[in-house]
Formats: structure tokens, sequence, C-alpha cells
């Protein structure tokens, strides 16, 4: 019997499994099908704690980190703004503890207290209205650079290279250069979701980043959508440059439309470098965060004498992720070197003793095809930040080049 879908979806990270249950949601009959036996793929959790070292060929645990079921440790952990479209977008299928500190938080404080010229881009800032160019106060949001911007308010560089890459989240130095406007945004954006917990403007979800794609696959599940996990692709059919099926397991499914990851089709993607992760476990707090349960750190590229930032998320018992006494660190950034864990050394030495550690290279891929043609959508990998934005912007890109129609999420004042 032919088995006929309107889209299929293969891998169950939660980009695609998101989009899984947004289909499902819009009335169209979806199947999402899996290679692997469990939710997440490249961004899946782990557990119990067992299996990451067997993931990573070592031997252990040790009795201290037993019971190993009460960890989940996710391989690419994101925070999430708490004001961010990315939280508007999530928060329905998970819950969420805020992240007890920032380092960036803390920076952002004292330039708040201590930088008066700060505190008046900030004001600019939060008073910006981009349908009003009486709050523009001689800028121009389209054509004035940020460099302009900063050195209007005669930002000293420690000031500038906090807020473009600690507030701002900006993961190279081309934004100086680029219009303000979105600059701005995210300054914005950022102190107001500081504004809603006062020691942090970010949040994790409870039991791990895992809750994420098996919250939508259920909601997929609820209006429809049909899963099947541990099934083999064997190919995806085209006919006149079109997707018309997957077979799996020497079953035709039929399908107008085919959303996967880089994995599934690597003939459509091109590598665009390689993201270094360190999952560190640890059995104290990170040094000078005030015995924090849970934290993020950013070293800027500057101060290391590289490219790109280096990112150290931290979690623990409070997030449900570990034994008690426990934590999770992952550092994560863009390689530059064949020496992954010497470019990370800056970070790990922050986090030293380090009971466990692992540094694996990963692949970054970028999809090279629009999809409308060939009605196969293919998300893009994780990259080395720590946050989810980025990870928005590419569902809500999908979402609009899948059916024509933009994802609004809601509406601001940009």
């Amino acid at each position: 019997r032919m088995q006929e879908y309107d889209i299929i979806v293969l891998g169950t990270g939660f980009k695609e499994c998101v989009l899984s249950g947004l289909m499902s949601l819009s009335g169209k009959k979806v199947l999402h099908i899996d290679r692997n036996p469990f939710y997440g793929g490249e961004s899946a959790s782990i557990s119990p704690l067992e299996e990451l070292y067997k993931k990573f060929k070592v031997p252990g645990p040790a009795k201290s980190m037993r019971p190993g079921k009460e960890w989940n440790i996710d391989l690419i952990p994101k925070f999430f703004l708490a004001n961010g479209e990315s939280l508007v977008l999530f928060i329905s299928e998970c819950d969420f503890e805020m992240c007890s500190m920032s380092m960036r938080s803390s920076l952002f404080s004292f330039f708040l207290t201590h930088n008066r010229r700060f505190r008046k881009l900030l004001l600019f800032a939060m008073n910006f209205d981009l349908r009003n160019p009486c709050t523009y106060q001689d800028v121009n949001p389209q054509k004035t650079t940020t460099r302009d911007l900063f050195s209007s308010y005669d930002l000293g560089l420690d000031v500038m290279e906090f807020t473009g890459h600690a507030i701002a989240l900006h993961s190279s130095e081309s934004y100086l250069d680029q219009p303000c406007v979105e600059t701005i945004r995210r300054i914005r954006l950022y102190a107001e979701s500081l504004s809603r917990h006062n020691s942090s403007p970010y949040i994790y979800p409870v039991y791990g980043l895992g809750e994420l794609p098996q919250g939508f696959a259920r909601l997929s599940a609820e209006y429809g959508g049909t899963f099947l996990l541990n099934k083999a692709v064997d190919e995806i059919v085209m006919e006149n440059g079109k997707v018309t099926a997957v077979k799996s397991e020497g079953k035709l499914f039929h399908c107008k439309q085919l959303i996967c990851d880089p994995s599934y089709v690597p003939n459509r993607v091109r590598r665009v470098g390689r993201a270094i992760r360190a999952i560190c476990l640890l059995n104290h707090p990170v040094k000078n965060t005030h015995d924090a349960s849970s934290c993020q750190i950013i070293i800027p590229q500057a101060q290391v004498n590289r490219k790109s930032d280096i990112y150290i998320s931290v979690v623990s018992y409070a997030h449900n992720v570990t034994c008690d006494g426990m934590y999770i660190a992952t550092v994560s950034t863009t390689a530059e070197t064949s020496n992954p864990e010497k470019e990370v050394q800056p970070a790990l030495e922050l986090l030293e003793p380090i009971m466990q550690k692992s540094v694996k290279p990963l692949s970054l891929s970028l999809h090279c095809y629009d999809g409308r043609k060939s009605q196969i959508f293919v998300s893009r990998s994780y990259d080395a930040t720590n946050h989810c934005e980025a990870e928005c912007e590419d569902i809500k890109d999908l979402y609009q080049r899948i059916t024509g129609a933009e994802l609004s999420i809601y509406n601001d004042i940009f």
C-alpha cells in the first residue's frame, strides 16, 4: 500500500522536531524518521552517565558520580535569553530554570554603575523605536555603522568589546562596519532579558536540552504526526530534480517536501569549518562565580589572540542534569588550528580541577541550496555559541522557505 505524506522529516534534532510540530499543527500529514533509536540527533542528551563514558571510550565513571541515571548530558548545550524569540517558540513544550549567574551580567552591572557613557548608550537602545524617528538621536539606524555609533559615545575598547561580544552576542568583528540597527536590537534584548531575573538573562531546560525535541515530537504526534525511530534511510527518491519519496528499509514513503539535518544529504551542503566542544565533569562550582550552581562565561577573542570567542556553559543538579554536588561544564569555540585542546586551554584552566573531560572537533555544515526547487530543506549544523538565537533564526528561515509564509513569533518595536 502506497504511503503518502505531505512532509517527511529526517532526524530528530530539536530544530527538526520544532518544524515537525509546527507542520503537524498547521494540518500537514507528517512522517518523522530517525536512524537513531533516540531523540535529539547531534543535539541529543546522553543518559545514564555510563553511556557518555562508552561514547568517548574511557573507563568509569567513579563511584562518587553515581547513580548514573541521574545524569543528562547535553552534547550541544544552548542557553535561552529570557526575553528572546527562541524562548517564546520553545517554552510551551518544556520547563525552564534560571541560569543562576552570568559573568556577562556581572560586567554589565559594573559598566552600568561605573561607566557613564555606557549608561547613555544603554538608555538610547532601550528608548529606540524604529517606527519613531524622534528616538534616533541623529543616528540613521540603516546607515550609521556600529563602529560609528560606539564612537559617538566615546566607549573605550574594553566596553566596546564587552558590548559587541557579550551583550549583542556578535561572533566576529564584522558587525562593527554594518548598520547599527541589529546591534541596538540585541543590546535591548539582553537588557530586557536581564531585567526579568536580575542575576542573569539566561535560562535552561530542566532535565536538559533533550527535553525540547521530545516535547515537540509529542506535539507533532498529538496532531497526527508519525514517528519511526531506529530506521535506516536507504535513499531519497528524486524525479525531475524534485523529491518524491524516501526509501527506508525497503519501504517507500511518498512526500511533497523533505526536511532534514545535514547528515542525511551530505551532497547538498558544504563544510564551512569545525566547532570544538569539550565536555567536562566537575565536583565543584567554577571558581570566582560565588559558588553558582550554573553559569555562563565568555572569553572574547581579543583576550586570547584568537579570531573566535570561547564559550563556557555550566549546569548542575539545579537543572536535574547531574547527581547532587556535580556539575557539567561545556567549552566551545570555532576551530582555528589542528590542535583543539590547546585552543580551549584558557577555558579549561578556569574549570580546574576537572574529573573527566572529552574534547572533540565537529564539522560545521552550511546548506548550499535554497530548497524550493528540489523541495529538500536542510537545517544548518549547530554553531559554537552557547545560546539559541542562531537556531531560532534557522528555524524561521526554513519555515519561510517551506511554507512561503513568515513564522511570526511575536512583534516588537523592530
